[in-house]
C-alpha cells in the first residue's frame, strides 16, 4: 500500500469509498469488494455498541476508514481474535486458530505457545483479512510483536501502564510522563497510545535484532528503574498484593507469545472506544473514554497520525539491556514470569509473599 502524501490524506471519506466499493446487498448480507477480494458481511445492521448504536458494518467501515495507519501497525503480523458474536456487551472468546471454513485466500502463520502447542493464526495481510475477521464478530485485534515473515525478531517493546485499584487516569498520566523522561534520557523515541480502556501503552519500534526474551529483559529493567525513581507513582511488583495504589508497568506483556491490543482497534465497550495513538503533548489533555469510533475521524483528520514516523525510525534495545545487565550485576534476580511459562533460570520463587509465609 502506498504511503500517503500527508498524514490525513487516507482518512477522508472519498479515500475510504475508494477502498471499500459500494456494497452489494444480497438477502441479509452486504458483499464488499476490498482490494479485489469479495468479503461477505452477514447481519450487517446488527448493533455491536449500544451507546450510539454502531453496527457490525459500522465497525468494518471504521477499520477501512483508518486503513493506512491500521496496516502500518498490524499489517503482516499474526493476530489473536477476540470474538463477540452478540456484540460488545455479550460473551466473548479468544480464537487463535483460523477455522477450516476460512476462504482459501486467507493468509495464516504458525504460532507456538510456551509449552510448544502450535496454532494456525490469522495474519493481518490486508484489509480484506480484517473485514473477514470482523464478520466473525471480532471487535479488536490482539497483535503479536513480530512480523509473520520474521518470527525470530521481536521488533516492538511495549510498555503497558496498568492502573491499579485506587488509581485514576491522572495517575496514568503522571506515570507516562515519567516514562517519557526516562526514554528521553536514554535517547530512545517512544510512541504512546490509549488502550481503549483505563491505561496507556508506550511502544518502541525496534531494529530487527533481538528476540522476545531480550525484549522482556529490557521491559523488566525499565519497570524497575521507574519504580526506583518514582516509587510513589510506579510499581514493578508482579504480585497484586504488593502494588498498592500505583501504576504497574506490566513487563510480562513482552514475554514470548504475548499479544497486546492493537492500535486503532475498537474495544468491546458500549461506547466503542478505540485504542488510539496520541502525541506526548496530548497525554495531559485527553481521556481514553473520549476517543471513540464516532469521535476519531474528525480528530485524526485535523491532526494526522501521531505514529506516522514510527516504522521509519527503529530504535536500539541496547540502552535498556545495559540497565538490565547493571541490575543483574547488582544481584537482582529475574522478575517472576506468568504461571503458564516454564520455570526460568534465576527466576525467584513463583509465589506471593503472603502465600510463601503460610508454607
Amino acid at each position: 500500500m502506498a504511503e500517503p502524501k500527508t498524514p490525513t490524506e487516507v482518512l477522508t471519506e472519498p479515500q475510504w469509498c475508494a477502498i471499500a466499493m459500494t456494497p452489494e446487498r444480497k438477502g441479509g448480507e452486504e458483499i464488499l469488494v476490498i482490494e479485489d477480494r469479495e468479503v461477505r458481511i452477514s447481519n450487517p445492521q446488527k448493533v455491536f455498541f449500544t451507546e450510539r448504536g454502531e453496527t457490525k458494518l459500522d465497525l468494518v467501515r471504521h477499520y477501512l476508514r483508518f486503513a493506512e495507519p491500521l496496516m502500518r501497525n498490524l499489517g503482516g503480523r499474526p493476530l489473536l481474535l477476540q470474538r463477540f458474536p452478540q456484540g460488545a456487551k455479550g460473551p466473548s472468546f479468544y480464537q487463535k486458530r483460523v477455522p477450516e471454513s476460512a476462504p482459501p485466500w486467507l493468509q495464516t502463520t504458525t504460532v507456538t505457545t510456551p509449552n510448544g502447542t502450535e496454532s494456525r493464526a490469522l495474519v493481518g495481510a490486508d484489509l480484506a483479512h480484517i473485514a473477514w475477521a470482523v464478520n466473525l464478530g471480532c471487535l479488536g485485534f490482539h497483535v503479536w510483536p513480530y512480523l509473520a515473515d520474521e518470527p525470530e525478531f521481536t521488533d516492538e517493546l511495549r510498555l503497558d501502564l496498568d492502573p491499579q485499584p485506587g488509581t485514576v487516569f491522572a495517575h496514568v498520566r503522571e506515570a507516562a510522563n515519567e516514562v517519557r523522561g526516562l526514554l528521553d534520557e536514554l535517547g530512545v523515541v517512544g510512541y504512546p497510545k490509549t488502550t481503549g480502556n483505563k491505561g496507556l501503552h508506550v511502544y518502541v519500534r525496534l531494529e530487527p535484532r533481538w528476540n522476545s526474551y531480550q525484549v522482556r529483559s529490557a521491559a523488566v529493567a525499565v519497570a524497575r528503574e521507574l519504580e526506583r525513581r518514582h516509587s510513589d507513582i510506579v510499581t514493578a511488583e508482579w504480585w497484586k498484593e504488593d502494588r498498592g495504589k500505583r501504576v504497574f508497568i506490566d513487563f510480562n506483556q513482552n514475554a514470548p507469545h504475548k499479544t497486546v491490543f492493537g492500535a486503532w482497534c475498537v474495544r468491546a465497550r458500549a461506547g466503542a472506544q478505540v485504542s488510539t495513538p496520541i502525541t506526548w503533548g496530548e497525554i495531559d489533555e485527553i481521556h481514553p473514554d473520549e476517543l471513540t469510533v464516532a469521535s476519531l475521524p474528525a480528530r485524526i483528520e485535523a491532526g494526522g497520525d501521531p505514529w506516522l514516523e514510527m516504522n521509519a525510525n527503529p530504535q536500539s534495545l541496547e540502552p535498556f539491556l545495559v540497565m538490565h545487565e547493571r541490575d543483574r550485576a547488582n544481584g537482582l534476580m529475574d522478575a517472576p514470569w506468568p504461571p503458564v511459562y516454564p520455570k526460568q533460570p534465576d527466576e525467584p520463587p513463583r509465589v506471593s509473599r503472603s502465600r510463601a509465609k503460610k508454607v
